[in-house]
């Protein structure tokens, strides 16, 4: 099972939307795949229509009150989720004085290992424990980034914990790349940024999520680009050829 880890200290930048939507584009190329939801916000939950997980979720996995396989969810055929509850917050508290805290979720998800090819976690908004343990389990991590200067700054940040991670951790994840998003070719800041991450040598990927009002209500409808918007739709399509092939 290949592991993705979708992070970016920044929250607002489209990693719910990207988890979503890439899953989806990667069941449809045949491969199994299984969302894990590691917000306590939960916005992947409540996008892949699953109203209420509280006391099933990844939180009781993390402390050991549940078997993963026991809490997930199949959306359709070749896409599960593991459920994500604001339970994760407390969860992340607990994790805190324990022993190997760091490698809870990558034990936690040895178990779908032969029944998934894909693993998308869809990380919080933060550097916390969480996020750690995200970056301690998967393979590499996919960063959503928008061009603008604040981003910048954060996307440095973020760099930097994946180095801790490298050297203290897992010292074999890679960076999949950088995913533009929100992205509008008319604004010239935008494409300033653009060139500033090239000049950096940072590992951007060549399709641009636009700015979209459908790529905002995608997840609150509950529904994959797909299926809202397939114009859209079509640049995830472009990202799961590019990462099934990596």
């Amino acid at each position: 099972m290949k592991t993705i880890a979708v992070g970016n200290q920044k929250g607002g930048v489209g990693k719910t939307t990207t988890t979503l939507n890439l899953g989806y584009a990667l069941a449809d190329r045949g491969r199994r795949v299984v969302l894990v939801d590691l917000d306590p916000q939960a916005s992947l939950t409540v996008a892949c229509g699953v109203a209420d997980s509280a006391g099933h979720s990844l939180a009781e996995v993390l402390t050991g009150g549940a078997a993963i396989t026991s809490v997930l969810v199949e959306l359709r055929a070749g896409l599960s989720l593991v459920p994500g509850d604001i339970a994760l917050s407390e969860t992340e508290l607990i994790l805190v004085s324990r022993m190997g805290r760091e490698y809870a979720l990558r034990q936690a998800l040895q178990p779908l290992a032969s029944s998934f090819d894909y693993c998308l976690i869809d990380c919080p908004p933060s550097l916390g424990l969480l996020t750690i343990n995200s970056l301690g389990a998967a393979d590499s991590v996919l960063i959503p980034a928008i061009p603008q200067y604040l981003d910048l700054r954060a996307l440095a940040i973020f760099n930097s914990t994946i180095d801790l991670v490298r050297k203290q951790i897992n010292p074999g994840l890679m960076i999949a790349g950088i995913l533009p998003t929100f992205y509008d070719g008319r604004l010239k800041l935008h494409g300033e940024i653009l060139q500033a991450w090239e000049a950096a040598e940072l590992p951007i990927l060549p399709m641009r999520i636009k700015r979209s009002v459908r790529f905002a209500e995608s997840p609150i409808a509950g529904e994959p680009l797909s299926a809202y918007d397939p114009k859209q739709a079509e640049v995830y399509d472009q990202l799961a050829e590019i990462l099934d092939h990596g």
